[in-house]
């Protein structure tokens, strides 16, 4: 569905213009903007230090948790695992990123990209990018919260400190 659209005044002429959805930079300064297909403001829309964006060193499915680390002196981005100290999560990514592509990175906010969550209950990481409702108890694993369910399909991304189990 396209964008709604208003009525403005061009230089003396009453015209209509559409809400953008998306923003190109400087040049779309001053326009009114409009949710997008989801129902949400895209993120090109907020400034670029709100998010991190790098190359995903895997392809990564839409609500992963992901580890941000230096691959080889460069930033990199892949999925976060309770399996092993050094892959935290540091945020989650919204679309599917198939490696090398870039990855934008959520350090916040409701990930919309769960499924089979418990409303009100403490998420915890889980292996290979995705959530648990179980913090881990084996030696050598990372338990670390990353928020609570707010519905079966969303939960509320608070990165908690990675604690190591010995």
């Amino acid at each position: 569905m396209a964008a709604q659209k208003f009525l403005t005044d061009v230089a003396g002429t009453i015209t209509e213009k559409q809400a953008i959805t998306t923003s190109a930079g400087a040049g779309d300064a001053n326009k009114i903007v409009a949710l997008n297909a989801s129902g949400k403001l895209d993120a090109s829309l907020f400034p670029a230090e709100q998010l991190l964006v790098a190359p995903a060193s895997e392809n990564l499915a839409a609500g992963d948790l992901v580890n941000v680390y230096d691959n080889a002196g460069a930033l990199n981005v892949r999925k976060a695992t309770n399996a092993a100290a050094g892959k935290e999560a540091w945020g989650y990514v919204e679309a599917v990123v198939t490696s090398p592509a870039n990855a934008t990175v959520f350090s916040g906010g409701a990930n919309d990209g769960v499924t089979g969550r418990t409303v009100g209950i403490r998420q915890f990481l889980g292996v290979d990018g995705a959530y648990t409702e179980t913090a881990p108890t084996a030696s050598g694993s990372v338990v670390q919260s990353v928020g609570i369910a707010l519905t079966s399909t969303s939960a509320l991304l608070v990165r908690g400190v990675p604690i190591t189990k010995v």
